[in-house]
């Protein structure tokens, strides 16, 4: 009796780890998908509404969200421009910014120096239409043809 007892004991406290670990969340990663010809690269990027220990960040449907991502570039860039994309199962899909001037209404004056640190920030609408659907994003900044900085967001449209 005694040992079937400890075998209850022991199954249920093996069930509450797998259960512990499975509700334990990763802060959203950030990844790095810049080239090996890239002209900077960032030290910092934020998305609002994220919350450092979520997993990935929510787009809420009707709504916006702004994305800042801080940089420092190794040439000085006489103009920026914002290229995005969602990558769902795999296909990157293009996604029309409705502004993608990275010199203008994102806190920028361009021309940039180089080795200085800038915030790019800017503010998207994530549409009603939008699926609900988990996506990463891919944010290049670019300039004259070359990319800058690249970074991929995990988030979740809901």
């Amino acid at each position: 009796m005694f040992s079937q007892t400890n075998k209850m004991l022991a199954g249920l406290l093996l069930a509450a780890i797998v259960v512990c670990s499975l509700s334990t969340t990763q802060a959203a990663e950030f990844g790095n998908c810049a080239n090996e010809t890239a002209l900077g690269q960032y030290s910092k990027v934020e998305v609002s509404n994220c919350a450092d220990d979520d997993a990935s960040c929510v787009l809420k449907r009707n709504s916006n969200a702004t994305i800042s991502i801080t940089f420092q570039s190794s040439e000085d860039l006489a103009d920026l421009k914002a290229v995005v994309h969602g990558i769902i199962l795999g296909m990157e899909v293009p996604f029309n910014l409705p502004n993608n001037d990275g010199c203008k209404d994102s806190g920028l004056e361009c021309p940039l120096k180089k080795d200085t640190s800038y915030r790019y920030s800017t503010t998207l609408p994530v549409l009603k239409q939008y699926p609900k659907v988990s996506v990463e994003v891919k944010w290049e900044l670019v300039s004259a043809g070359s990319q800058v900085v690249c970074v991929l967001i995990p988030a979740k449209i809901q």
